[in-house]
């Protein structure tokens, strides 16, 4: 049996193939991010699967595609927890950046950008991924990402900087009770998918004004970031991933179109483009 995991910060998709590429089945967990978990917290996570507990003694392979895989200590944690719980398993760990990019452009030179609970972008050439910069994390980068949003909304609440209408459904769509806002920031494990639950609220009031100059204003900062440094042109597709950039194209597309740049696809959900990419390749 063969695991193809599409592993982000707030869930992630797992998916059992047979010896043929076949689908066995499908499941999704708490996310799996070793930058900011412990190996406990990962392990929890993965077991609280019944259908992944029933196999973990029958997968021969493990393809992890994650967020917070990009340092040697992180992958290593992950590995570890892996080849423990899955144990006859050969695991291979890769940025979720790869996977992005296996579940847009396959093997074809693009721009791949991730916009979910965190953001990055790469630039593939075919054979290498390459950044514009390292990803520090949520809490000084990921523009555009669910995280980030998140903190500008929680900012322009207490700051009183949100139209009343806004302000007053936020209020009743969150508990923002002081004390239960820093504990979550600051005493809780998972901050960033506590800020990323934030910007879920976006998506029911993304006509608004409010919203959608917000939006604008993180996607612009993406591009300035995480996009115009690779200097490409309109020629050069780029592929984004994520919810964010999901629900929000049309905004993207503007912005993309302002730096005389092309949206050339987005996709939601990897995890069917990237078990279709395993079963055209052999690994």
């Amino acid at each position: 049996m063969i695991l193809i995991v599409d592993g982000g910060s707030t869930k992630a998709d797992w998916i059992a193939l047979d010896k043929n590429k076949k689908e066995i089945f499908r499941t999704t967990t708490l996310g799996i991010n070793p930058s900011v978990l412990s190996k406990n917290e990962m392990t929890d996570n993965i077991l609280s699967s019944q259908e992944l507990l029933n196999i973990k003694n029958d997968v021969l392979q493990i393809h992890f595609y994650g967020a917070g895989c990009g340092t040697p200590k992180a992958a290593k944690n992950l590995q570890e927890v892996l080849e423990t719980t899955f144990n006859n398993s050969k695991v291979f760990i890769s940025e979720d950046t790869l996977g992005a990019v296996y579940a847009s452009s396959g093997k074809k030179p693009s721009i791949v950008c991730i916009l979910g609970t965190g953001s990055n972008s790469c630039y593939y050439d075919g054979k290498n991924i390459n950044t514009s910069a390292p990803s520090l994390g949520y809490s000084i980068m990921d523009e555009a990402s669910g995280n980030y949003f998140g903190k500008i909304l929680l900012r322009d609440f207490y700051y009183n900087k949100m139209p009343k209408k806004i302000a007053s459904a936020f209020q009743d769509s969150f508990n923002l009770d002081t004390d239960l806002v820093k504990m979550n920031l600051y005493r809780k494990p998972n901050p960033n998918m506590y800020l990323a639950s934030f910007a879920k609220f976006m998506f029911d009031y993304k006509d608004e004004k409010y919203i959608r100059k917000m939006i604008k204003k993180g996607f612009q900062n993406f591009f300035y970031y995480r996009i115009l440094p690779f200097k490409k042109d309109s020629k050069t597709p780029i592929y984004f991933i994520g919810s964010v950039a999901y629900y929000f194209r049309d905004i993207l597309e503007k912005v993309a179109t302002k730096n005389n740049l092309t949206v050339t696809d987005v996709i939601q959900r990897p995890i069917d483009n990237l078990v279709e990419f395993h079963r055209n390749n052999s690994f």
